[in-house]
């Protein structure tokens, strides 16, 4: 009888390639040495983690790797190709690394210096892609552009460059893409959307960077559009992007103001006091210019008014679009009586993003849902005058194809209306994103009341105006009755006649919340079965000073463990601001804040965690406090652990006593990261904590 040794070795390894899960990968490594050998040849991609210090023990056995990642050594942020060892010699570190990997043609690197760059890609001059991540200063006593002159002379065959994630000034990149001609011109994906920057590219910076690399399919870039700055982007901006890049098919121009990750004001009515200098004229002439587009994003942050026949432009003239997001675009769906225009006119689109669309209404949010019907991912943000009755409407349409929402700023859909909303697809949605604002729940208690107000009858396509014509009204009403069967066919009718609460397919859960309001209405306001729930993330945001202590003493965690299969969090309270040190009286510290958000942590079995702490912005520190490490500590099932901020070394000595957590990190990756050793942040501290910990026997 055929044994699985039995199949060819070809077929072997392809099934092999198909294994993207690295655990997997590594427990089929202990089969036999014919599967070690399969699996190490069919491995292309490696994140190398570990003590920058232990770089001469790489084994050799992963020569097929083509892409390396060396951004996430320990200590992070160590200067990659030094050691604290007198006798450690940079240059022979590099060439172990070149031995070790000698198939590299794809490389990651945390670089603090100009040095690191210029060592590694002396090893590997036939790199085609490089992302460089940097939170750290840059230094002013180097010379414009000497984080990239050694990139550019070396690595003929670049062809991607990512700086999204390093900190550099604008001016150090146009210089050396001018000096080197032939490289920019090799060049296909840019993207310098670094979200570090404060002002973005000048007009001019943009002009010399497309103009030097004019064969780019991908270009992301961060700018400015408010027209009150020098060098800000237009009308001629735009128009030269388009005819020095004629290739592109993904561009993403993003004003600075809108790379933070904070939630804006769900009562402005999303009207900015300043227009951008864009022009109707404008936008179609920089569509017609753009043939091959795929991928659109212009989040301009200021006023682009009247827009809805230039997006008309651009459904004619870029047929391949499939990703487009608008900030600030005003009059993108005018929805005049039942005929299309705009945007809904974009019949191609699988995923949309609007935000901050001041005049975007309910009849516009129909239109877009009979004119795109293919999305698969929809973003709401900041539009004040739709309501839950209009975006329910749009859902009821994109049934078959809608996946994927996020519902956030918007003044009309709280948690609960959001939820409404978006419960004629609860069976098909794997991802959802909504604001943890509890308007709409006046008590728990009688929030099940509220909820099962979703009759039978509340599947139906609502009427969307009297105002259209009667066979528009005729055409909604077969629509209003097919979409009325599919969903009351789809959904299991529980003894009091109402549909099952149940949210199959939904795999990841986001939420904003703003700080001292509590997690705990989440399941009251809808989300109380979740089956498959795997993944989870909270953004809390908001400043703490000046606030009482909240009335609870937990936050909520503990009311997630509702939720089976959830096994990772992200818990992001790097918006949180309050005192690091000392707080007036009356007011609780930041450590105290941590205890009331952690609280009940223990208690959801996670396997995997990232925490950013809270902030003292004053004196820029983000560091674990004692009750945290404590309460984290009491997560027993934890085997990744990633804090986004400092932490003294005896604090860190409390998560030992997780019995099998295997891969724990220290990352300050926010700008700007502390340039010195402070007490958290000690090489030798994180050293001697990772010794500990893998000194430890795990069970698996």
């Amino acid at each position: 009888m055929a044994t699985f040794n039995d199949i060819p070795d070809v077929i072997l390894s392809n099934i092999f390639v198909s294994i993207s899960d690295t655990r997997t990968r590594n427990s089929l490594s202990l089969v036999n040495h014919k599967f070690m050998h399969l699996e190490r040849a069919t491995r292309f991609s490696l994140t190398v983690r570990g003590n920058a210090r232990d770089l001469y023990m790489i084994p050799n056995c992963f020569r097929s790797v083509t892409h390396l990642d060396l951004s996430l050594l320990s200590p992070w942020g160590h200067h990659l190709l030094v050691s604290s060892s007198p006798l450690s010699n940079p240059d022979l570190l590099a060439r172990r690394l070149c031995f070790a990997f000698p198939s590299v043609t794809s490389l990651t690197v945390y670089a603090r210096s100009p040095s690191t760059i210029e060592l590694l890609v002396q090893q590997w001059p036939g790199l085609q892609r490089v992302k460089l991540v940097r939170w750290h200063p840059r230094h002013r006593q180097w010379p414009i552009g000497a984080d990239f002159v050694s990139l550019f002379e070396q690595c003929e065959n670049l062809s991607c460059l990512d700086l999204s994630s390093f900190y550099y000034w604008t001016e150090d990149l146009p210089p050396v893409l001018q000096a080197y001609l032939k490289v920019s011109a090799s060049l296909a994906h840019l993207n310098l959307l670094t979200t570090s920057f404060t002002e973005g590219f000048k007009s001019q910076e943009i002009k010399e960077i497309t103009t030097a690399c004019p064969n780019l399919k991908s270009f992301l870039m961060a700018c400015n559009f408010d027209p009150r700055y020098i060098g800000f982007v237009g009308d001629e901006t735009l128009l030269t992007v388009a005819n020095n890049c004629p290739k592109l098919t993904l561009l993403h121009l993003a004003d600075t103001s809108s790379l933070g990750d904070v939630r804006g004001d769900p009562d402005n009515e999303g009207f900015t006091s300043e227009d951008a200098m864009i022009t109707r004229g404008t936008l179609l002439e920089f569509f017609s210019a753009l043939p091959l587009l795929q991928e659109l994003v212009l989040d301009v942050c200021r006023n682009v008014r009247d827009t809805a026949l230039a997006l008309e432009m651009l459904n004619s003239k870029c047929k391949d679009l499939r990703v487009l997001k608008l900030g600030q675009f005003h009059g993108i769906c005018l929805a005049i009586e039942s005929q299309l225009d705009g945007i809904a006119l974009c019949s191609g689109l699988q995923e949309l993003c609007i935000k901050n669309c001041g005049d975007l209404t309910d009849m516009g949010l129909i239109a877009i849902g009979r004119g795109c019907c293919k999305l698969c991912r929809f973003e709401v943000i900041g539009c004040k005058r739709i309501t839950e009755k209009g975006l329910r409407t749009m859902v009821c349409l994109l049934r078959n194809t809608l996946v994927k929402v996020k519902i956030s700023c918007c003044k009309n859909l709280d948690a609960a209306a959001s939820l409404r909303a978006v419960e004629p697809i609860r069976d098909r949605i794997q991802w959802l994103h909504i604001d943890c604002v509890w308007d709409g729940l006046q008590e728990s208690g009688n929030f099940e009341q509220v909820d099962h107000s979703f009759g039978h009858n509340q599947h139906q396509v609502e009427e969307p105006s009297s105002m259209f014509s009667s066979e528009y009204d005729q055409d909604m009403s077969r629509k209003r009755c097919k979409y009325s069967f599919e969903l009351s066919d789809s959904y299991v009718m529980e003894n009091n006649g109402f549909g099952c609460r149940k949210w199959d397919k939904l795999q990841y859960l986001s939420v904003w919340i703003g700080v001292g309001e509590l997690l705990t209405p989440l399941a009251a306001a809808g989300l109380d079965d979740c089956p498959n729930l795997e993944e989870i993330r909270i953004k809390v945001e908001g400043d703490c000073r000046g606030r009482q202590k909240p009335s609870e003493r937990a936050f909520g965690l503990s009311s997630l463990s509702l939720y089976p299969r959830l096994s990772k969090m992200q818990l992001d309270c790097c918006e949180t601001i309050g005192y690091a040190l000392t707080a007036p009286s009356g007011q609780m510290d930041l450590s105290l804040w941590e205890r009331f958000f952690l609280s009940g942590i223990g208690e959801l079995g996670l396997t995997e965690l990232d925490y950013w702490p809270p902030q003292d912005r004053d004196v820029n520190q983000r560091s674990l406090s004692l009750p945290a490490a404590g309460l984290l500590a009491e997560c027993l099932d934890l085997r990744k652990l990633f804090i986004h901020g400092t932490a003294h070394e005896h604090f860190m000595m409390f998560l030992l006593r997780i019995p099998n957590l295997r891969d724990v990190q220290l990352r300050e990756d926010y700008y700007p990261a502390p340039e010195n050793e402070s007490t958290e942040m000690r090489t030798g501290s994180c050293s001697r904590f990772e010794d500990a910990l893998n000194s430890r026997p795990i069970s698996d």
